[in-house]
């Protein structure tokens, strides 16, 4: 088996159980040369030769390996099934089995797979070239657990480019209907797994969609990126007396209408298809007023170099949020950017505050639902931020 060996200076955070491995942490590799296939798997060892862990390399990328394992263990097809199987087990403990992630990544120690669960259909998006070459493995560990009605990859992402891997979807099992029905919550939402974003589902905001219900009811609700409508219809079968989604796109507005009339809230919920941006700016001049204003915008920077940039994004789409708050309403705001991280996120939130002359008390404060569970110390796994704040005239 090819060795990896690391330089004697490199990031702590690869002894503290991060798997990634970045080129220039990299010292030799033995046997050197052309030979080295992306994907094929490796002994990766310390400056001083001591064993540091077992992964899959590609010399093609930024993180040319990414450790599956700590130990001198196999990795074949057994060890994706046992993989699989205590990710489930977890799930179960935890109370996640009708619709949850799976797979979530590093913090299942499967880098670079995601995998997620609508009732008996699965998801994957295989995101690195060494994981991708266990697409096979996977998907029969998934069928010899779950039994599942069908299986689709949405390996439709730019990051497998950086990889060497091509963009593409499609079925991983016998083909089926695309276009499923999900209960959440003692809701219904039409999924389209081929088509919708991501893994067609955001399922991380499942916990947050709950923890509304107490400040939207009999309030007038209005919900910014919107999407396919999610919050704005929880918001109604909690009780609000009005909502009004706002989406720049076309089929998200007709996917949450559709949303709204399968669960009979079609008489209280309203969907716009506008650029929020310009329309929150446009009616805080206009001195219009709700109890309850809603924002999950999407991540406004991939790149550490935009940082700046996103947070002159969130600072002003919720000053102009807190702006079309009645005294005493509330403002639940969300952030899906791992790169902001939460103690910079609510400094944000504190300066539209003061910005906008208000006064904030913090309801609640979470992250994302504890089926993509957060690892500490590997950061990306820290990503979702869900705020909730009563918001007051100074």
């Amino acid at each position: 088996m090819t060795k990896v060996f690391l330089r004697k200076k490199i990031a702590q955070r690869i002894a503290n159980g991060h798997p990634w491995i970045f080129a220039n942490e990299v010292d030799r590799i033995v046997p050197a040369g052309p030979d080295i296939t992306p994907g094929d798997i490796v002994d990766v060892f310390y400056h001083d030769e001591k064993y540091c862990g077992r992964g899959y390399i590609n010399p093609k990328s930024q993180i040319i390996v990414r450790l599956l394992t700590r130990k001198k263990e196999d990795i074949n097809e057994g060890f994706f099934l046992k993989r699989i199987q205590e990710a489930w087990g977890y799930r179960q403990h935890i109370g996640y089995t009708e619709n949850c992630r799976l797979i979530f990544g590093e913090a299942d120690e499967m880098p670079a797979l995601v995998i997620d669960k609508f009732n008996d259909y699965f998801v994957l998006q295989t995101l690195a070239y060494g994981m991708d070459a266990w697409k096979p493995a996977i998907v029969k560990a998934l069928q010899q657990v779950f039994k599942p009605k069908g299986i689709y990859e949405r390996n439709d992402v730019p990051v497998r480019e950086l990889e060497g891997l091509a963009q593409h979807k499609g079925f991983l099992s016998e083909p089926f209907d695309t276009s499923i029905i999900i209960s959440e919550n003692g809701l219904k939402f039409h999924v389209d797994i081929e088509n919708g974003q991501k893994t067609g589902y955001f399922l991380d905001q499942q916990d947050n969609r709950r923890a509304i219900q107490h400040i939207v009811k009999g309030a007038d609700v209005l919900g910014a990126f919107t999407y396919t409508g999610t919050f704005e219809i929880h918001a109604a079968h909690y009780g609000a007396k009005s909502v009004l989604g706002l989406d720049i796109s076309e089929n998200a507005v007709a996917q949450a209408t559709r949303n709204a009339e399968l669960n009979g809230l079609g008489h209280i919920c309203k969907f716009e298809a506008v650029n929020a941006f310009d329309v929150l700016k446009t009616w805080v001049k206009d001195g219009r007023q709700y109890d309850v204003v809603m924002l999950d915008p999407p991540a406004f920077t991939k790149s550490r170099e935009n940082i700046q940039k996103a947070i002159t994004g969130y600072k002003e789409i919720n000053l102009r949020g807190m702006k079309l708050i009645k005294n005493g309403g509330f403002l639940v705001t969300s952030s899906c950017t791992n790169l902001v991280q939460p103690e910079l996120f609510l400094q944000t939130i504190e300066m539209a505050a003061k910005d906008a002359r208000k006064k904030i008390r913090q309801v609640v404060f979470n992250a994302q639902a504890s089926d993509h569970p957060i690892v500490w110390g590997l950061e990306n796994t820290n990503y979702l931020k869900f705020l909730i704040v009563e918001v007051r005239d100074k």
